[in-house]
């Protein structure tokens, strides 16, 4: 294997750890277990842990940056690019139901952690938060364009937040059903031509 293929499977491995067990609980020796690297070697990737979360970071924005600019290019309007949004809670339903919200649990242990990188992380969030932005730019909400999107953002997160701590699919499939209500009440009405 190359060092380019070992160093991301390291961080394929990284990723996964720091989501389903915590940035702080998951361990080099963790890592480099699961990858089937000595010591040795894996340090020869990576110094330290904060080197691997920065790749993690960057890694988790690069794919969440091409996901968002595939849904621009697939999704015929922004009220269907905006559903799309919205389905990623019932598309990764069982994950967030064992884990969480991949973004949301790691800002917040960051946060608490005070780690130099919680504002990196937060980066996810405003990649989110803008593109939702322009979504409802586009449906014609210019002005209140952010506070829609950061609105969107904070009803994922909540759905996201008590899925973890009830471990309920329905709930999940209610909280779109009612989150695609309320966007569908966001479009503008056109008058019905006037005779």
């Amino acid at each position: 294997m190359s060092a380019i293929e070992t160093r991301r499977q390291i961080v394929d491995v990284a990723d996964k750890l720091f989501y389903e067990h915590g940035y702080e609980a998951t361990s080099f020796a963790d890592i480099a277990g699961e990858v089937g690297l000595s010591r040795g070697n894996f340090y020869y990737h990576f110094k330290s842990k904060d080197q691997i979360l920065e790749a993690v970071i960057e890694r988790r924005i690069a794919k969440t940056g091409a996901m968002l600019n595939a849904w621009q290019e697939d999704a015929g309007s922004p009220l269907d690019r905006i559903r799309r949004f919205i389905r990623l809670l019932i598309a990764n339903s069982a994950k967030i139901m064992d884990y969480g919200c991949p973004v949301g649990t790691l800002c917040n242990e960051l946060a608490k952690l005070d780690h130099v990188a919680k504002d990196d992380a937060a980066r996810l969030f405003a990649l989110y938060r803008d593109w939702l932005a322009r979504q409802f730019a586009a449906l014609g909400h210019e002005t209140e364009a952010e506070a829609l999107a950061l609105h969107l953002l904070m009803r994922s997160q909540g759905v996201a937040t008590l899925a973890t701590a009830f471990r309920d699919g329905d709930f999940i499939r209610r909280e779109v059903a009612d989150m695609e209500a309320w966007l569908q009440a966001q479009c503008p009405v056109t008058s019905p031509p006037q005779f």
